[in-house]
């Protein structure tokens, strides 16, 4: 029950943002997930290195791309914009404190993956929804990352045999892909019909594949930042879910997957 009803609770206000609020809302809730998923990995990456001031600053950073995202419908280069800035706002940073680092070479390279797992990759779900049927799309996505998340489960719980990554994730398996992929794919289309865009069904089942081998990437990466980190759960904020990032790991490399797709698509 500590997982389920704050489970329930999350997909509801998720699944609420998205068909009622406003894209100004949405992309304030984002900026806020953004900088409490990019505090998270401060503290994972960072650990006692820092000091409580740089914990602050470092996360606004992070989330240079999220912020510029805002103005994504009058140019969607805002985004690699804000990734440019951020780098170059992390490189002043660590000119700054250059003295009292060990390993500046360290912060600023860690600084730069946070940039570019959380800050630039999230702004894809903004870019997202600031496309015509941009809320419908998210919640299609995010129907697809749930069902695959929930068929790898199941399937890999029961028939998993071979080991899909033992190194990085020992429990899952290749036959618990494949049963995310099949998850992704019918929760993906379910999601079709009760909210329509403008893409024939055979675009959105192949579209259900590749989001759903995304998210399982996605979620490998987080796997391997915390393994390289030493931590189990990115944080504690959502009590037996973890951290933020452990919530939306597959969705921040879904997302431009599904980005592009639709941009070069012409859907």
């Amino acid at each position: 029950m500590n997982r389920i009803i704050p489970g329930i609770l999350l997909a509801i206000g998720w699944l609420l943002l998205l068909a009622l609020g406003s894209f100004q809302l949405f992309w304030g809730a984002m900026v806020l997930i953004g900088f409490l998923g990019s505090r998270e990995y401060c503290r994972m990456a960072f650990a006692d290195y820092l000091y409580e001031s740089d914990r602050v600053l470092l996360p606004l950073i992070l989330i240079l791309p999220i912020l510029g995202a805002l103005f994504c419908r009058q140019s969607a280069v805002v985004v690699p914009a804000g990734l440019l800035l951020g780098f170059i706002t992390l490189a002043v940073y660590v000119f700054n404190h250059y003295h009292r680092f060990e390993a500046p070479l360290m912060v600023l390279s860690r600084a730069t993956l946070g940039l570019v797992f959380v800050g630039f990759l999230a702004s894809h779900l903004i870019l997202i929804r600031g496309l015509g049927d941009g809320a419908s799309w998210l919640i299609i996505l995010t129907a697809i990352t749930a069902g695959s998340d929930t068929g790898a489960y199941f399937i890999g719980s029961r028939l998993g045999r071979r080991k899909l990554c033992p190194n990085i994730s020992p429990n899952k398996t290749v036959e618990g892909g494949f049963g995310g992929v099949a998850g992704g794919v019918v929760a993906g289309l379910a999601f079709y019909l009760i909210f329509p865009v403008a893409a024939p069904i055979w675009f959105v089942a192949l579209l259900a594949v590749l989001l759903s081998v995304a998210g399982m990437v996605g979620d490998l990466v987080e796997s391997v930042v915390k393994r390289g980190y030493r931590v189990k759960d990115s944080g504690t904020l959502l009590g037996g879910h973890g951290g933020v990032l452990d919530r939306i790991d597959s969705l921040l490399l879904a997302s431009p997957v599904l980005y592009y797709m639709l941009i070069y698509s012409g859907f």
